[in-house]
């Protein structure tokens, strides 16, 4: 379907309304006033584009300002912002192909953090052989914070399975949980069981949650150096300033929307979270059904959700999205028609 208007809570098919939950505004704040005043506010002093390498003579400041934001949101040592989150983990991948042995994915993994030659970490249900032996090597293992079809992070205590031995780079692509999950919206990776062999690096879009285009990446300040002396990184746009400004300006308005989105996910778990055939979580705002024509159902309800086949699955998924802005009588309607 091709709309001629971005949704919010709803959408007009036809000229008929219909209930929105799809997408992956989870805060909702691209449809909110208060936002795009903030955002048209900074696009007036920072212009709509900065078409410039971040290593070119003339800079602006307000990267370096909202970097640090970001480091001490993320609780790491350094971080830096991209054009997209997808180019924040194609830009990672390549910086650790210079470093690293051997990339190991888990299940489901984003194509974004997914190398060619990436081995499974699991087989036959068994750690991989070659993350058990003594070898001394650097090697990475890349996984999404929420999989596809998922609603809860992945148990990470096979960390402590692997060879201390190895130096072990776990690169997390946090896109559907930052603003979402974790304190105050910063992720999973902060709480993810470490030993000192192990080292982590996030990368996110920003464009989700925090409705605005860009990403980033997060680490250790040895790593973010040498992403920012990768010939992609000096030759890349930077992200939009004029956004970058705005996520700053807004994090009083992201915190409310995180409240609202809470209250949200826990209200519609309460009434959904006995049902067999729904996989859902009382504080992720996205949950599943397990009924293959159950998008085409709640159309005939009036009522939207995401529904596509995706590259990391071999069937349909069939998604539905909370947001911050959703009334409790939207959510009724929809606890009502499933």
């Amino acid at each position: 379907m091709q709309l001629d208007k971005a949704p919010n809570t709803a959408v007009l098919i036809n000229n008929i309304e219909h209930l929105y939950f799809s997408g992956t505004s989870y805060l909702g704040v691209a449809a909110l006033p208060e936002f795009h005043e903030i955002i048209i506010k900074n696009i007036k002093n920072w212009g709509s584009a900065f078409g410039s390498s971040r290593n070119a003579n003339v800079k602006l400041s307000i990267y370096n300002k909202a970097e640090e934001y970001l480091t001490n949101f993320f609780k790491t040592e350094d971080c830096v912002t991209v054009s997209s989150g997808t180019f924040a983990g194609l830009l990672t991948l390549s910086t650790l192909e210079n470093i690293v042995a051997s990339f190991f994915y888990m299940p489901k993994t984003h194509p974004a953090i997914l190398p060619k030659n990436a081995l499974p970490v699991f087989e036959d249900n068994r750690l991989h052989n070659l993350l058990l032996n003594t070898e001394k090597e650097t090697i990475c293992i890349v996984v999404d914070a929420i999989p596809a079809l998922e609603t809860k992070p992945f148990n990470f205590d096979f960390l402590q399975k692997i060879s201390s031995a190895k130096k072990v780079i776990l690169l997390v692509d946090e896109s559907h949980s930052l603003g979402v999950l974790g304190e105050n919206g910063n992720g999973i990776s902060s709480k993810i069981k470490i030993n000192e062999n192990i080292e982590v690096i996030r990368v996110s879009s920003l464009g989700k949650a925090f409705g605005v285009n860009g990403g980033v990446i997060a680490g250790s300040k040895k790593l973010i150096n040498l992403i920012k002396e990768n010939p992609l990184f000096i030759g890349s746009a930077p992200m939009n300033p004029a956004f970058l400004a705005s996520f700053l300006n807004a994090q009083e308005l992201y915190k409310n929307q995180f409240l609202k989105l809470q209250e949200n996910c826990k209200y519609v778990y309460k009434h959904l979270k006995n049902s067999k055939k729904i996989t859902i979580s009382e504080n992720y705002p996205v949950f599943y059904l397990n009924d293959d024509k159950i998008a085409e159902f709640l159309v005939s309800e009036k009522i939207i959700i995401t529904s596509f086949y995706y590259p990391t699955s071999t069937k349909k998924i069939n998604r539905i999205v909370l947001n911050a802005n959703h009334t409790k009588k939207q959510l009724n309607l929809l606890i009502n028609s499933i």
